[in-house]
């Protein structure tokens, strides 16, 4: 069992990040395993994705979850549960990328464009099936009903997506729903998750939960920042792909409300994939000079500040303090 009580001087960080280094590192070694498979199809389209890298975020908001608590806990439990977010992740992506018809992602050529759509959606399917056994080795129906309801929200978000596709009036409410659901959900769930296992309180698994509900909405709302200002050697992706793809974000949202009716005419016109790459950069120009992307910051900040509230609350003080400074440093991220 890990212990993570806090004596009298605390733990120290260093510890508590070498800790966490370990069961990350467990983790892959367990998702290397679970790539094994009676086909050798769902076995290269695992080790495949698997390979793409990532930062598994999501087992690390598992393991500190669990550590934030202060309990004791089964690290190989922490690291099973763990795997299985991951997996549930993994399968996401490769069907993202085959409704998206994405060629890469991370640089690197999808699943998709190397195997096929068909393959990819099974073995994606497969995954998810690997995933739910995995999470339920210890018979455990509480954490088994919270990740479930997850994925089932997690699913509806995309599919919100897909039916907000093409809608240039996309209202902030509605698309902050969307990635409630289809990203900050499943982050929080990661985050109770973690407490569950290690036994927390329902006041504690609540505090988890609503950390982990603002990061993931700082995380997405800067992803989607990401998207028009980033780089693309860094992103991974071009510059504008939500625009081009006919999908409304947060930075659109907001633009909307400040350019004259003839700029806003010719960016509903352009919306989609009928835009230039020199238009693109018109946009995000416009989008610099008439302050979106500080509102937007804003926005994300906000999120992060609850987060960081939020993880005050927490019994140990050494993860809290990790955890607050992951909800500042998501602010930073360039990928």
């Amino acid at each position: 069992m890990i212990a993570v009580a806090v004596n009298e001087t605390g733990l120290a960080k260093q510890e508590i990040l070498d800790q966490l280094s370990r069961q990350v590192a467990l983790v892959e070694s367990e998702l290397q395993h679970q790539m094994r498979s009676n086909s050798d199809l769902v076995g290269k389209v695992g080790i495949h994705t698997l390979e793409a890298g990532g930062k598994r975020l999501r087992p690390a908001f598992v393991a500190v979850g669990a550590m934030a608590t202060g309990h004791e806990f089964d690290p190989q439990w922490a690291v099973e549960v763990g795997a299985s977010m991951e997996m549930i992740h993994m399968a996401t992506l490769i069907h993202d990328d085959v409704i998206d018809n994405s060629s890469t992602r991370r640089g690197r050529p999808t699943a998709a464009a190397l195997f096929g759509n068909r393959a990819s959606i099974l073995s994606g399917d497969a995954l998810l099936a690997k995933a739910t056994v995995l999470l339920s080795s210890k018979g455990n129906i509480e954490l088994i009903q919270l990740v479930c309801q997850a994925v089932v929200d997690m699913a509806e978000g995309e599919v919100k997506e897909v039916e907000a596709r093409g809608d240039f009036q996309l209202n902030v409410t509605d698309h902050l729903e969307i990635l409630r659901l289809k990203t900050a959900g499943f982050i929080s769930a990661c985050c109770e998750a973690g407490g569950l296992l290690a036994g927390a309180s329902e006041e504690t698994r609540r505090t988890l939960r609503s950390y982990g509900h603002h990061v993931g909405m700082a995380f997405q709302l800067v992803d989607d920042l990401l998207d028009y200002r980033g780089d693309h050697h860094k992103t991974g992706k071009p510059i504008g792909t939500d625009f081009r793809e006919g999908q409304a974000t947060l930075p659109l949202i907001d633009l909307r409300g400040h350019l004259a009716d003839k700029e806003l005419e010719l960016l509903r016109s352009r919306f989609g994939e009928s835009v230039s790459q020199e238009e693109i950069r018109m946009i995000c120009n416009w989008m610099a000079v008439r302050g979106t992307f500080q509102r937007c910051e804003a926005v994300a900040l906000d999120h992060a500040r609850q987060a960081m509230a939020a993880a005050e609350h927490l019994p140990n003080p050494v993860a809290r303090e990790l955890l607050a400074t992951v909800a500042e440093q998501i602010l930073q991220r360039q990928s």
